[in-house]
């Protein structure tokens, strides 16, 4: 099956390909105002959907994600067309732990992707039980988190309690929730996390690439 794609920014890569979250597709709000972004400071975003949201959009009943090893499998066959012009791989929530999963298994030595994840999600919403980080603890790739502050998924007194690879860094959005979005009260804007975020992963797509 040919995975539906969006591409945006420079005609040819190398590519930061981004999966989707678990309930909205490649063309959510956020994911469109990131790529846009990040077009405009020069990266090739290659955005995809997995089986389960594409058979939503063709009509399909809305079915749950399946098991993590099958997106895993998804993930890996859309980077075979690209390869070797991807930079970076990662996703929004559901598509970064995803993208979490198989990027060590990707690289050779020091050569490979990194790993931009959106929004992580570290446990499930409410509860610190069934942590997702116990592969970052030993991660590999280089990797960016970019994370709201009180992201019920994670917030930043949660995550920076715990152990993260070294090769791991962290960009906290202000007051941002699980899309980015501050509070009026706070002062912050969603635009400004968005561009804030763009930023942030232009630096560190541009520090891969000065290592190739």
């Amino acid at each position: 099956m040919v995975k539906p794609q969006l591409l945006s920014g420079p005609a040819h890569g190398p590519y930061l390909v981004l999966a989707h979250g678990a309930g909205s597709g490649m063309d959510s709000p956020i994911m469109t105002a990131l790529a846009g972004a990040l077009a405009g400071h020069g990266i090739a975003v290659a955005r995809f959907e997995f089986a389960y949201m594409a058979a939503r959009r063709q009509g399909g009943k809305r079915a749950p994600p399946p098991p993590i090893a099958r997106l895993e499998d998804e993930y890996r066959a859309f980077l075979a067309q690209f390869a070797p012009g991807v930079a970076a791989i990662g996703g929004k929530s559901l598509g970064g732990r995803v993208a979490s999963r198989i990027v060590d298994g990707l690289r050779q030595g020091d050569a490979g992707p990194g790993l931009v994840c959106l929004s992580y999600p570290f446990h499930p919403r409410g509860r610190l039980q069934g942590l997702r980080s116990v592969h970052l603890e030993r991660m590999v790739a280089p990797t960016l988190i970019v994370q709201g502050e009180r992201d019920p998924f994670g917030t930043r007194g949660e995550v920076e309690a715990m152990s993260l690879s070294p090769r791991i860094s962290l960009h906290w959005l202000a007051d941002g929730d699980h899309a980015f979005k501050p509070r009026k009260s706070s002062g912050a804007s969603l635009a400004g996390n968005i561009a804030a975020a763009a930023s942030a992963i232009a630096g560190f797509m541009t520090r891969l690439q000065s290592r190739v």
